[in-house]
């Protein structure tokens, strides 16, 4: 917890009154309870107050002054504003991120690049019916924007499983310089003008029905995977009119996996080989998605409206942000997954954390291996 910014917490406590008429359970209990069930995997809010209540001594010290119980926790979240741990992530993402800014991610790229995507969370639509999806299922949708440097979400947005995922473009805040690889299903020419008039590069899939003309051919070494690398202009209806600036079209196959991929993009500088390999590096967010599910708490919920939903899924954002500021400024060379196992098996022990990851493991005195009696007296 030293790693959180704890002055910029109360700040964003302040920001939104979430401290106002608060007597016993402050906003700093209830995130740091989430906290901990989210390092540990607690399954509900009664699991929640059964470990915390078995460690009072050690609740005082971590800051905990309100008693822990599980009817006050779902009141808090429930109606204690999310925004608040939305704003605490944003603090965190920009400690973070300078933390990563030399990591690689696959390409050789001196900019900032983005992956965008969205991930669906099954929840019950008779306990949730603010988040429909399908006829007798709810979910809600993550839209994710991430860097691909270190793996740091740095825009969330959550809606509902039937939102449309191409409106969060309109959302999606823009640097210029930066490149933005877009999954084919936010392919919208409207919206991805606007990308192109705000400066920034983008990189997405072409749909076949995708109408053009072509002005100009480059030539391309097919020994890469390379087979074309065009320039064209939109002859679609709507599409001419919606995004009359010319377009560099780069198709690219796979011999691997013997598939064929067609790339739009409106950076003519970089060679054609980066674009299809920047694309390549989308995966990176499948990954998080993956990664995130698996060792988050994000998947079931501790409360049923959308406030709680949105408060659980941003402490989560905030620890998984709070783990990697912890593993970096420690120089700790363990993977993140292996970091945040260890940390949420040894969450209360009265050490530093680059101790617990520099213990070597026990030796055997092979000079009492003469006492040893034999299991089996053989």
């Amino acid at each position: 917890m030293e790693f959180l910014p704890h002055a910029e917490f109360q700040r964003c406590v302040t920001r939104y009154g979430a401290a106002r008429k608060l007597r016993r359970f402050s906003c700093w209990d209830q995130w740091l309870c989430m906290a901990f069930a989210q390092l540990t995997h607690r399954e509900s809010l009664r699991d929640i107050e059964a470990c915390l209540r078995a460690v009072p001594g050690k609740l005082y010290h971590l800051g905990v002054r309100g008693t822990v119980a599980r009817s006050t926790l779902a009141d808090a979240n429930e109606h204690r504003d999310w925004r608040v741990y939305a704003d605490l992530a944003q603090a965190l993402i920009q400690i973070a991120r300078p933390l990563y800014a030399d990591e690689p991610f696959g390409a050789e790229l001196d900019q900032t690049v983005y992956a965008l995507d969205a991930t669906t969370i099954d929840i019950s639509l008779s306990l949730c019916p603010w988040a429909p999806f399908q006829r007798s299922r709810g979910a809600i949708k993550l839209h994710t924007l991430l860097d691909l440097r270190g793996s740091i979400p740095t825009f969330i947005d959550i809606t509902h499983g039937r939102s449309n995922d191409i409106a969060v473009l309109d959302r999606l805040p823009l640097e210029p310089g930066s490149f933005y690889v877009i999954d084919r299903g936010y392919l919208h020419f409207k919206r991805l003008y606007h990308v192109h008039q705000s400066g920034a590069f983008y990189v997405t899939r072409a749909e076949k029905n995708t109408q053009y003309r072509r002005q100009r051919s480059r030539p391309v070494d097919r020994q890469t995977g390379l087979r074309a690398d065009q320039t064209i202009r939109l002859s679609g209806v709507t599409t001419q009119h919606t995004y009359p600036d010319p377009l560099r079209r780069v198709r690219y196959y796979d011999a691997e996996t013997r598939k064929r991929f067609t790339f739009l993009t409106n950076n003519f500088l970089l060679p054609a080989l980066l674009i299809s390999q920047l694309y390549q590096c989308r995966w990176n967010i499948e990954v998080f998605f993956k990664w995130i599910k698996q060792h988050l708490r994000i998947k079931s919920f501790y409360g049923n409206s959308p406030n709680a939903v949105k408060t659980q899924i941003w402490i989560a954002i905030s620890v998984y942000l709070l783990v990697a500021i912890a593993r970096k400024e420690l120089n700790i060379k363990a993977t993140l997954y292996t970091f945040l196992q260890v940390i949420g098996l040894t969450v209360f022990e009265k050490c530093p954390i680059s101790e617990v990851f520099q213990k070597e493991p026990p030796r055997l005195d092979e000079a009492n291996d003469a006492k040893q009696l034999s299991l089996f007296g053989i």
